[in-house]
């Protein structure tokens, strides 16, 4: 596949990182691409400074009133006008050599691909976890309720992306976002359980997916998904496919019954939340929030009770 782009987003905090992820882009045994980086609350001089020189890359400029997803449309929306295809990359995670040329072959017959990461600590070393699909899973399936293909593991045909932007500025959850639009669609998705990405673990992962899980986090990201279902289904859906829309409309309201029922209820929640802790799974993307192997806490009255 010719004309490929690859992306990421750069923001104040990341620094400390951007060496090694910096020196992971530099080694991919395809290089036959161009880099464009977003500057989110961060200008390039410091971002220069933080990968120690080296890289040519197309830089998106923040502006005053960006939100992450504003700055994130801006880029994409160019690139998905001037390449056949962009490999999405997180600034923090670290590349495996040949994570470009892995998605460049995958994209040949897909449109949406992600690939496994393996989760690292803060100093980058192993923590003998792996984020991925369940094995005999399909990709399609993981949709709507749950997420595998987040900015830092996914690559997408330019073709698919412009059919799923604009990213409204208030979505927070770009990436769930972008999948779902995707699905919703019907883009051919694949997940490669090939590990390409060192996906590091640090207090500024907006989405863990390892636990302990708490309360606090819980509470706050039910009301992340919940806002993610009402900006996708008040997005451009006149194309979707109605069975699948039917689908999110379900998932919908479940998230809407377990924050009911579970989170608006602190002895209900805490008791959630332990049974949650004591699965000791590496979840997929948000799926922490109305566990479908916890659905007898929150789907009838007598669970909640």
């Amino acid at each position: 596949m010719a004309g490929l782009a690859v992306y990421t987003t750069v923001y104040p905090g990341v620094e400390p990182y951007l060496a090694a992820w910096s020196s992971s882009v530099r080694r991919q045994t395809d290089q036959d691409f161009r880099l464009w980086i977003g500057l989110d609350a961060l200008d390039v001089d410091a971002a220069k400074a933080a990968m120690g020189g080296g890289l040519e890359a197309e830089w998106v400029l923040g502006r005053r009133g960006d939100t992450p997803a504003s700055l994130r449309q801006r880029a994409l929306a160019q690139i998905a006008d001037r390449y056949d295809a962009v490999v999405l990359v997180d600034s923090d995670d670290v590349l495996h050599t040949t994570r470009v040329a892995t998605a460049r072959a995958l994209l040949g017959s897909h449109d949406l691909t992600a690939c496994a990461l393996t989760l690292v600590d803060e100093q980058g070393s192993s923590m003998d976890m792996t984020f991925t699909v369940p094995s005999g899973v399909a990709p399609e399936a993981v949709l709507p309720r749950t997420n595998a293909f987040g900015l830092s593991n996914t690559a997408f045909r330019s073709e698919t992306l412009r059919r799923c932007l604009p990213i409204p500025d208030a979505v927070a959850l770009v990436d769930w976002f972008l999948a779902t639009r995707a699905w919703l669609f019907g883009a051919r998705l694949w997940f490669d359980r090939r590990v390409e990405m060192d996906y590091r673990q640090h207090g500024a992962n907006m989405a863990r997916v390892r636990g302990p899980y708490s309360e606090d986090q819980v509470v706050r990201d039910t009301e992340r998904v919940r806002a993610h279902f009402r900006l996708v289904r008040a997005s451009d859906l006149e194309a979707a496919d109605p069975r699948r829309l039917a689908e999110l409309d379900a998932a919908a309201r479940d998230v809407e019954l377990f924050h009911d029922r579970v989170v608006a209820r602190p002895a209900v929640l805490a008791r959630y939340v332990a049974s949650l802790n004591a699965l000791c799974t590496t979840a997929l993307w948000w799926a922490w929030v109305a566990h479908p192997s916890l659905r007898y806490l929150w789907a009838t009255e007598e669970g909640t009770a």
